[in-house]
């Protein structure tokens, strides 16, 4: 079944969906225009690139394949947090420690971004600080401490440590041991702050059009993009459709994966039971590197994600599989209802790293992709940083560009099994801990 298809599925009852109110829609492109910079994609990358373009005074069209913020940008964990998917580690290695430096700089400075960007345009979009990592036995508590303690004094980023003492006071659990926790961090509605990003576009003079699909790009100056309905010619292209751009440019698809992930949502809980879950109501995740992220909603649910899926195939009895993860980390929710139930495909990259740049051959055509589940924030930085560069100054986005990136193992063929076979293992050893 096309990936698509399987997503449309997936995004049947999903908690952001019915609870958000959409703007009457966008019109398909028809006939030809032209533009300064064409967008192809309409989730978050895309559209805070959109934005941040137009009040620099560009001419954009954005063009997107279903509705705005459809695919994983309305559909996330809703948690905005520090950092990359990857390790820094992974990033000093290749740029070394002052460029790394920058890095999780850029990072932070996207926590602040979505802050600016809620405040300046107004979106309602339930917004709390706070973010809790932890770790589930004594050696992952130790590991993620001397993490913390590292950012702190490496990276000048200070975390509060949650120890064995106090865990309780922090999470009504028993499957954790230890943690830390970040107040920049925090948690929203992703698909109510991804349409007020829309809005603001739309109302900077992007001009914006759903179901619209890119059939093909000819590369070129300008480079022509089209439709069913219809042609753009632009001076710039950025691609910001991740594992939807259906062939556009094969150079990149080897380097990323689509990725599923399933999030439950909950009855409504006692106001008190809420607040005893998570006592901070910050945003959660554990340190597994297949881990569990939740946290609680405006309304007093209990949104609950994880359940990933390396193969693209969604897991069978979708609502109960998600509740009983659930109630291993809240066992008082054991007679708790599930109301919604729903997923997504994220694209990670071989090192989690992302993934930005410009195709060969055609230097003004831009990507962004590889965001490896931890987009929300971060997406938006992109989306500045690519503004930046084609307004002139590619200094910060060329950081990002300077990571290397390998194609996934196997070929077209084999690349997915060889996946799902090196996921098992990682599951296994986060089991045995």
């Amino acid at each position: 079944m096309p990936l698509l298809d399987t997503d449309q599925d997936l995004a049947r009852d999903s908690y952001y969906a019915a609870t958000a109110v959409r703007s009457p829609g966008h019109a398909p492109l028809a006939g030809t225009t032209s533009c300064d910079v064409a967008v192809v994609g309409g989730g978050l990358a895309g559209l805070s690139a959109a934005l941040e373009l137009r009040q620099r005074g560009f001419d954009v069209v954005l063009l997107e394949a279903r509705e705005l913020a459809w695919g994983g940008s309305g559909r996330n964990g809703g948690q905005a947090i520090h950092g990359l998917a990857c390790d820094q580690a992974t990033i000093e290695a290749q740029l070394g420690l002052d460029e790394a430096k920058r890095v999780w700089a850029m990072s932070i400075e996207a926590l602040d971004l979505i802050r600016e960007r809620i405040a300046r345009h107004g979106i309602d979009c339930e917004w709390r600080d706070g973010y809790l990592g932890l770790a589930t036995n004594a050696r992952k508590g130790a590991e993620l401490a001397e993490w913390a303690d590292r950012m702190e004094s490496v990276y000048g980023y200070a975390l509060t440590r949650v120890g064995p003492a106090e865990v309780r006071n922090w999470i009504d659990s028993p499957r954790f041991h230890s943690g830390v926790h970040d107040p920049r961090s925090g948690h929203l509605h992703p698909l109510k702050y991804a349409l007020g990003i829309a809005r603001a576009a739309a109302e900077a003079g992007v001009r914006l059009h759903e179901h619209s699909p890119v059939v093909s790009m000819t590369p070129g100056e300008p480079a022509v993009l089209r439709t069913a309905g219809g042609e753009v010619h632009a001076q710039r292209v950025l691609l910001a459709g991740n594992v939807y751009l259906s062939g556009l440019a094969p150079a990149l698809e080897p380097r990323i994966m689509p990725v599923g992930t399933y999030i439950a949502c909950s009855s409504v809980l006692d106001d008190a039971v809420a607040d005893r879950l998570i006592p901070s109501r910050s945003a959660v995740c554990d340190t597994n590197f297949v881990l569990d992220y939740f946290r609680t909603t405006d309304d007093n649910r209990m949104l609950y994600g994880g359940r990933v899926s390396y193969s693209t195939l969604t897991p069978s009895n979708l609502a109960e599989s998600m509740r009983q993860r659930m109630v291993l980390s809240f066992p008082q929710l054991a007679s708790t209802k599930v109301d919604y139930a729903w997923g997504g495909f994220v694209d990670i990259s071989m090192n989690r790293a992302p993934d930005f740049g410009r195709l060969a051959g055609a230097p003004n055509v831009y990507y962004l992709q590889g965001f490896s589940g931890h987009g929300l924030a971060l997406t938006g930085m992109a989306g500045r940083l690519v503004a930046e560069a084609i307004a002139g100054d590619a200094s910060r986005f060329d950081v990002f560009a300077r990571l290397r990136h390998r194609a996934f193992p196997g070929g077209r063929m084999l690349r997915t099994p060889a996946l799902v076979l090196g996921m098992a293992w990682y599951r296994l050893r986060d089991i045995l801990g």
